[in-house]
């Protein structure tokens, strides 16, 4: 296609732009055997803005693309055999029909579910269900800090970190945000241990053994340029059951797929059944 082609191509394609006409006139740009492609479809291709070079080249890019897929395709069905074309077409009937159904379903959720998790519900799955939630870690709840061994009045640190008084634990949140590296109290939720022990320098061996000897820890790293504080909370092992906040989303999960599950269910059913009723069935 010639340059003085395209860049008329690119004028009509910005006014159409600019003109948002509902009704868009089917002009044709370019023919790759029996395929035509047309102005509309090439609407979207160049962005408000872009050069006009940068547009002749863009379009002219997606016309070749276009072109060697029509030709592609057109050279495929001359030669596929009528075997593979009947496969096809069951093909194309199957996923239209599951299109279809998903969309249906999509549509009858929406305006017929129940959507509402109630607090309640959780914790009876929870309860139902408490062999399916042992722990496959140590998780615990803590509060992380890493500060630099030179920080003013450390011990002052060192003892806020140990209080829960929510006093302290503001004040301790003020002072590590002005020194501390790093300040994490994980949002007081439970976290895998793998999360504090990936932040120390070295290994503290059995994670076990560490949570029921230690409510508070410190250590430094080789250069001694950093303390490591860790405060232990609360600890749970694994192979326990695992607090129901902890997978309080996993069962949110479970009970919706459920609900949907058993919504889809009645849904089908519903429609069988009434046709059965209509003697919409015949079995020959």
């Amino acid at each position: 296609m010639n340059r003085v082609l395209l860049l008329a191509l690119i004028i009509i394609i910005t006014c159409s732009c600019r003109t948002h006409d509902k009704k868009v006139n089917r002009i044709p740009v370019a023919k790759a055997g029996d395929a035509i492609l047309y102005r509309d479809q090439l609407l979207n291709i160049v962005e408000k803005g872009t050069s006009v070079t940068d547009s002749t080249a863009m379009i002219q890019n997606y016309i070749n693309k276009w072109a060697k897929k029509e030709f592609l395709f057109q050279k495929a069905e001359e030669n596929l055999t009528p075997a593979m074309k009947d496969e096809i077409e069951n093909q194309l009937g199957e996923m239209r029909e599951n299109l279809a159904i998903y969309q249906y379903q999509r549509q009858m959720m929406s305006e017929r579910m129940d959507t509402v998790l109630t607090e309640a519900e959780l914790e009876r799955y929870y309860s139902a269900n408490e062999k399916s939630f042992t722990l496959n870690s140590n998780i615990v709840k803590a509060l992380f800090i890493k500060i630099p061994v030179e920080t003013p009045n450390i011990y002052r640190i060192r003892q806020l970190s140990r209080s829960g008084n929510q006093a302290d634990l503001q004040q301790l949140e003020t002072l590590c945000y002005q020194f501390a590296e790093k300040f994490d109290d994980f949002n007081e939720e439970w976290v895998p241990m793998d999360r504090l022990t990936v932040e120390l320098p070295g290994d503290i061996g059995n994670e076990e053994y560490f949570l029921k000897r230690n409510k508070f820890y410190e250590t430094n790293d080789q250069d001694s340029t950093f303390l490591y504080m860790i405060t232990i909370r609360d600890f749970r092992l694994r192979s326990s059951l695992a607090p129901f906040e902890y997978v309080k989303e996993d069962i949110k999960r479970i009970v919706w797929n459920n609900r949907r599950f058993e919504f889809l269910q009645t849904l089908e059913n519903g429609i069988y059944n009434e046709a059965l009723k209509e003697n919409s069935l015949k079995i020959y």
